[in-house]
């Protein structure tokens, strides 16, 4: 075949394949761009095999080489889609993933809510018992923290506002200690996973209903409210994860115990990235807002309403549509 003839014939192939190539060279392309892709670089390919065989111009095999290079780098070059997985993650993925694991998630949330709730009415009612798990000293910090007359609420209350980043940093590294320990430790046959939500809870009922019970409860309840929302839910989240990897242990089924532990970790660490969503968030809000004494706690009642409803909102709620991201 001479070469005028070979290129008449081919010529509207090479311009469509160049056309293509331009279109994902700038990333404007649509999801009806990718097809036939592959199909037409293998045919250039072997079009460019046939013109050095053949011994065609220079010119012709120069330009077919440059539209095969390009098609090489765009066929095997990486996409990275992170933060494409990452939303769908963050809009539908995790809070499906919470609502499938609701039997993990349920009985963490009973043993943390229900060992806090018993433990701050039980410290309302019998003043004495806060000495049972908390140090006299410590006692005396928690009343100095949320003494009415405070400048700011909260721990180093004496701080200014220009050290709230740091204030943030210290949120985020303790919250996130306590969640890792919560979760982590549910590799001791979930009973890692259990003590450390009764101890959290208890720990957090106590100081609740003792600050509650000495007329401190409106600066308490006015600053733990807004990021309590985010931060205790992270916690009874983190103890889901951990039960689940206890129970992979205890009751593997016909799984050898090594297959099922892999099997549960995956579900129990893309619960743990959405807790360290939920503690960021939390530890901005207690940084930023929770410690501020400007806003009357009327305000910051409302806002912690609204907060509360919009995780509980999100965890029900959120990924149910058919259009949702998956």
């Amino acid at each position: 075949m001479k070469q005028s003839l070979f290129e008449s014939r081919h010529q509207p192939d090479w311009d469509a394949f160049n056309s293509q190539l331009e279109a994902l060279e700038r990333g404007k392309s649509k999801a009806q761009s990718y097809h036939g892709f592959a199909a037409r670089y293998r045919q250039l390919c072997q079009h460019l095999a046939l013109a050095q065989a053949r011994g065609y111009s220079s010119h012709l095999i120069d330009q077919l080489q440059q539209l095969a290079m390009r098609g090489h780098q765009q066929f095997y070059r990486h996409r990275s889609n992170l933060g494409a997985q990452t939303i769908r993650f963050l809009f539908g993925g995790f809070p499906r993933l919470v609502r499938s694991e609701w039997r993990s998630v349920c009985v963490a949330s009973l043993l943390f809510f229900g060992s806090l709730a018993v433990m701050g009415l039980l410290t309302y009612l019998y003043p004495e018992l806060i000495f049972s798990l908390v140090s006299p000293d410590q006692v005396s910090e928690m009343e100095r923290m949320y003494d009415p007359d405070a400048r700011r609420l909260g721990r180093f209350s004496e701080r200014g506002s220009g050290d709230d980043w740091v204030m943030f940093g210290f949120y985020i590294m303790n919250n996130i200690g306590i969640a890792f320990q919560t979760f982590a430790s549910g590799l001791l046959l979930g009973l890692g996973s259990l003590f450390f939500l009764l101890f959290n809870g208890l720990m957090i009922g106590a100081v609740a209903g003792h600050l509650t019970r000495i007329g401190y409860g409106e600066p308490f309840w006015s600053f733990v409210i807004g990021h309590g929302a985010f931060e205790l839910t992270a916690i009874a989240l983190a103890g889901a994860a951990g039960f689940k990897l206890g129970w992979a242990l205890l009751a593997p089924g016909r799984l050898p115990r090594g297959e099922a532990l892999r099997l549960a970790a995956g579900k129990a660490i893309q619960l743990v990235a959405g807790v360290i969503l939920f503690l960021l968030l939390a530890a901005f809000i207690e940084a930023f807002w929770s410690s501020t004494t400007f806003a009357s706690p009327h305000i910051k009642y409302t806002v912690g309403a609204g907060l509360w409803a919009l995780v509980l909102g999100y965890l029900l709620l959120a990924g149910r549509r058919q259009h949702a991201p998956d």
